[in-house]
């Protein structure tokens, strides 16, 4: 989120100590991320410690903070833990906001700076641990499970019929729809394909292992003294590995080296893994629809956001780009049909 709720500091300031105990000097808004349900904000505390301060509106699901304690619990250092409430609870409330708490961690994200050689080795490491890290029954039972589900294929395509039927007077909506058009054959075939890919998928027997799913540029958290931090666990899954594994050179780590240098560097870390073509390519085909139908979902169905529609519309054209994700997926997929033409 790029701009602040309508809260005043002293409504945070009196939800910090009413829920965690915690007397706060100093609120600042940090206007980080394409997700208009989050804000966040680094804290100063009066015994002069750092926090980072997460309100969460929408939907919530209490796993996305369980599951990285558990994790931390494990071993996983590239994990940052959110600290208890007085009565023990890992968020609080505020008005129409959970409120999650962590230590603050100065860093920058993925996209501002890039990983080193060594940390993209300990960034492998650090997913085959989560990968293969056994989850508790009370813990496993609350992760979905990949379905392969045409949810966001349908809303691509639904998108796709409204900006030729509609007229726009926003001007970011305006830009969207004109550029959503001349991309809109290029765009179905991508549906098409993981169509296809999903159809395949599904006849296929595949191990299922806990997935962050979300392991873009945007949520690795690079810190001082070479360390680094996966961040944002608001969508776990139980999927294959290539879930996970179809960002290593999908173009959505930030760009700072080939996807071949990504690749060599991580699996130095992660190990030597069998990698399923159909479901890599899946993935990445899915990953990039979804997306689109997100920031159609931003643009289109309301003209709230300020500053983050034209986010929003920069980072559904950043897909499109000569090295950009479409590129990445496209790559993968002539692979795996060459492979089948065998």
């Amino acid at each position: 989120m790029l701009e602040s709720p309508a809260f005043s500091d002293e409504n945070i300031i009196s939800c910090l100590l009413a829920e965690y105990g915690l007397n706060t000097q100093q609120i600042v808004f940090l206007p980080l991320g394409a997700d208009r349900n989050t804000a966040v904000y680094r804290l100063l505390a009066d015994d002069k410690r750092l926090y980072f301060l997460k309100l969460r509106a929408g939907e919530f699901d209490e796993l996305s903070v369980k599951l990285p304690r558990f994790l931390s619990y494990q071993g996983v250092e590239q994990v940052i833990p959110a600290l208890a409430t007085i009565t023990g609870q890992l968020w609080g409330q505020l008005d129409r906001f959970k409120t999650i708490l962590y230590p603050y961690v100065e860093g920058r994200h993925g996209y501002e700076v890039g990983l080193s050689d060594r940390q993209w080795v300990e960034f492998g490491q650090a997913i085959k641990a989560i990968h293969t890290t056994p989850l508790p029954e009370g813990l496993s039972s609350l992760v979905r499970r990949e379905r392969y589900d045409p949810h966001w294929r349908e809303k691509v395509k639904a998108f796709l019929s409204q900006i030729e039927r509609d007229n726009f007077e926003e001007p970011v909506a305006i830009e969207m729809a004109a550029f959503l058009k001349v991309k809109k054959s290029e765009i179905l075939n991508l549906v098409l394909r993981a169509e296809q890919l999903a159809a395949a998928l599904q006849e296929q027997t595949q191990e299922y292992i806990l997935c962050h799913s979300d392991l873009h540029a945007g949520n690795l958290l690079i810190g001082a003294h070479d360390s680094f931090y996966i961040v944002d666990w608001d969508d776990p899954l139980l999927a294959p590995k290539e879930r996970d594994l179809m960002f290593i050179g999908g173009g959505l780590l930030g760009g700072w080296c080939t996807p071949q240098k990504e690749e060599t560097l991580f699996y130095r870390g992660y190990g030597q893994t069998l990698i399923d073509p159909n479901a890599l390519a899946y993935f990445r085909h899915e990953r990039i629809l979804q997306d689109i139908a997100v920031y159609c979902e931003q643009i289109f169905l309301t003209v709230e956001g300020g500053e983050d529609r034209m986010q929003s519309l920069h980072y559904l054209k950043s897909n499109f780009l000569p090295q950009g994700t479409i590129a990445q997926a496209c790559k993968a997929d002539q692979i795996l049909r060459l492979e089948q033409t065998k």
